[in-house]
């Protein structure tokens, strides 16, 4: 059995429109975010041997905000190929490594688009489709990692952890 944590990076800082999009860092929202889908990926048991996390600065934040919740920490990988990559390169990527569960940590359209064509039955979770900042998906496969063949375990918001009350909302 092979175990794919898809994480969405958090939200992130717009504080200069006009800046660089590879540098923009996250913003109070997207770190709370980060640490309390750490906290809950641990919590759960959901421990990833490998993360392969985008280069960009907001999604290489995400994960190190992450890391610190893990008792035993992932191998981290950064692949420049991860920003803003399609579905079909993320899971190129993915099918390059030989860990039982790997987290990786990118950008949307392509995040959401992938945990949406590799499950079998996609959760009733409403938040699911347009895949939220911080969103993660807990994804096994018996095989081969592949389209509409992989086993729904978890979907989890940081407003499911933090709360409407709390600084994250989407």
């Amino acid at each position: 059995m092979t175990r794919l944590i898809l994480i969405r990076h958090g939200k992130s800082s717009w504080d200069d429109p006009f800046g660089d999009d590879h540098a923009r860092t996250l913003n109070q929202r997207g770190r709370d975010a980060a640490k309390a889908i750490g906290a809950w990926l641990q919590s759960m048991g959901y421990i990833p041997d490998l993360m392969l996390v985008s280069d960009a600065v907001r999604t290489a934040e995400t994960s190190n905000l992450i890391l610190p919740a893990f008792e035993v920490a992932p191998t981290v990988k950064f692949k420049p190929s991860l920003y803003h990559a399609s579905p079909d390169t993320i899971l190129d990527l993915v099918r390059r490594e030989d860990a039982s569960c790997i987290a990786v940590i990118a950008h949307n359209p392509g995040m959401g688009m992938l945990a949406n064509g590799l499950v079998k039955k996609r959760p009733a979770h409403p938040r699911f489709d347009d895949y939220p900042t911080c969103a993660t998906t807990i994804i096994d496969f018996d095989g081969v990692i592949g389209r509409s063949q992989g086993e729904i375990v978890d979907f989890t918001v940081p407003r499911d952890l933090i709360g409407a009350a709390g600084r994250e909302t989407d």
